[in-house]
């Protein structure tokens, strides 16, 4: 029987968008040609993997830079380079223009780089993550006919490895563990709770050292001194104990602090006072105090707030931070106890304070190399000169507050009482932020479920970090500021690399409730989580 079926007009297929033979080579000769194209013209061409690789922009062999340091001052003149130098490239330049290749030890130093862009009218800064090629390919806005100036900062010379498995869980807290915290040396641990007691650990052999009563109430915040020789706790009735690590025992009678629940604890830095004797409490009975513990003596009382101060910091000048549900913070001097200036702007409670020094300020003398120190006056000078090289880095103090109106304010409290930038993003209230070591980072965590990182100096959103399913209540960074830890209510812990993971690196899993507590040790060794189950885990390599 004869076909009298007809042929297929071109105008039959693109009425129908049917799929049409294109008859060439097909297979190992010509891989992207599948032997068929679809009729639909918008369908009709497959990008192939390279045309992807580009993100279709083609980009000279060369380009022009300016190097400048972090205060805008230029290093040497323009310079010719390869679009496709890696980070490593650019490092070795700038030693090479620094002088400092023949020097063993600043040959070492890492740097991470920066280019100004544009975006809907606002000045960003884009991180070099891994080349020049592969930031310009993502950020089309940049010219590559003008001179790209790229802002150079140098970062740890010390590397920590992120965590990953569960080494020890100590039980022995028998309610919810509320707080860990490791001492600034990174030789012990401390935790406080739902128990009422205050227990301390040895952080090379995961054993309890002591258990220590002397609280009535739920341990609410907890502290330790710069010079890791003493460490202070405070419980929901306001009563302060100082207690002796080494031996486990108080120092001194009890003090009735406040006569409601002690919210925050702040100690004065070392480079400031080589004996770290004096301590500031922030309390919901609206005031905030300054002690000298070696004498158990009441020195100022800071009032002037008209609700709960919910957080209080010493500052590496001689500045004190104090942050209340009145929706305002408020600056003091120290010495002399006199209100310098108040900052307004947010639209309810102010929950969090974070200090662009707040890392350097915490461990005091110590470092990543866990030196011993011969005298009391040895470890001052060795804070001092810690805090000025950190100071020399990094300008002036910055202040980041978070709220309960969902927003943060980025603020230079030392000059002015009008914030540099409002950060908005958020969904629910924010109730952490922890700048990153270098200061180069902050990240702030949030009942929305999120943790979002942002600039250190600008305030410039960079990310946010989605995974948990349930609200995050704290986040600690590593000692190099490349990784950040968080904890949250999923009863998870989770690692991050910064800037460049959006993704968890990795989950903490383990705990059988809510993550209330959360610590990474100064050296980088290991990170503490203390839950709702009771039980702190530790967490390494």
């Amino acid at each position: 029987m004869a076909d009298t079926s007809t042929p297929a007009t071109a105008d039959d297929q693109k009425r129908t968008g049917g799929i049409a033979w294109a008859g060439s080579l097909v297979g190992s000769k010509n891989p992207d040609n599948l032997g068929y194209r679809y009729s639909t013209p918008s369908k009709r061409y497959r990008r192939s993997h390279n045309d992807d690789q580009d993100g279709g922009r083609e980009l000279p062999q060369n380009i022009q830079i300016q190097f400048r340091n972090r205060k805008g001052e230029e290093l040497a003149e323009t310079i010719d380079i390869p679009t496709e130098s890696s980070l490593d490239d650019l490092t070795t330049l700038v030693h090479s223009l620094l002088e400092e290749a023949s020097d063993e030890t600043n040959n070492k130093v890492p740097y991470s780089f920066y280019a100004k862009v544009a975006k809907n009218g606002v000045e960003d800064d884009v991180e070099v993550v891994t080349s020049l090629k592969d930031m310009l390919l993502n950020e089309t806005t940049i010219s590559t006919e003008s001179v790209l100036n790229l802002v150079y900062q140098p970062l740890a010379v010390f590397r920590v490895r992120p965590v990953s498995r569960c080494t020890d869980t100590l039980p022995g807290h028998t309610e919810a563990v509320l707080h860990v915290q490791y001492a600034p040396d990174g030789k012990m641990l401390a935790s406080g709770g739902g128990d009422t007691t205050v227990r301390f650990w040895d952080v090379n052999t995961a054993t309890p050292k002591h258990t220590c009563k002397a609280h009535k109430n739920h341990v609410l915040c907890t502290s330790w001194s710069p010079d890791a020789a003493r460490f202070v706790s405070a419980d929901k009735n306001g009563v302060l104990v100082v207690w002796d690590p080494k031996k486990g025992t108080p120092i001194g009678k009890n003090l009735r602090a406040h006569r409601q629940w002690v919210t925050s604890l702040s100690w004065e830095p070392m480079h400031r006072h080589a004996a770290c004797e004096r301590l500031a409490t922030a309390s919901k009975d609206t005031t905030c105090k300054i002690w000298n513990v070696r004498t158990q003596s009441l020195l100022v009382t800071l009032s002037g707030h008209t609700d709960s101060v919910e957080a209080v910091k010493w500052g590496g000048e001689e500045l004190l931070y104090t942050a209340s549900r009145d929706r305002t913070i408020k600056v003091w001097n120290a010495d002399r106890g006199i209100l310098v200036r108040t900052l307004t702007g947010h639209g309810h409670r102010i929950n969090t304070l974070a200090l662009s020094s707040d890392y350097v300020l915490r461990t005091g003398p110590f470092d990543y190399k866990c030196l011993k120190f011969n005298s009391q006056e040895e470890a001052h000078e060795a804070a001092i000169k810690k805090y000025e090289e950190f100071s020399q880095k990094q300008g002036q103090e910055r202040l980041v507050s978070g709220s309960d109106d969902f927003t943060l304010f980025l603020w230079h409290p030392k000059e002015s009482k009008h914030p540099i930038k409002r950060l908005t993003g958020h969904q629910q209230a924010v109730n952490h932020i922890a700048f990153s070591p270098d200061g180069r980072y902050f990240a702030s965590a949030s009942f929305d479920k999120k943790v979002k990182v942002w600039n250190g100096f600008s305030g410039d959103f960079l990310a946010t970090l989605t995974g948990h399913v349930g609200a995050v209540y704290q986040v600690a960074w590593s000692g190099d500021s490349r990784f950040l830890v968080t904890a949250s209510k999923d009863s998870t812990a989770k690692l991050w690399e910064v800037p460049s993971g959006k993704r968890a690196k990795g989950t903490l899993p383990g705990h059988a409730d809510e993550v209330y507590a959360l610590d990474w040790s100064p050296n980088g060794g290991s990170v503490a989580t203390g839950s709702k189950d009771r039980t702190i885990k530790i967490w390494k390599h």
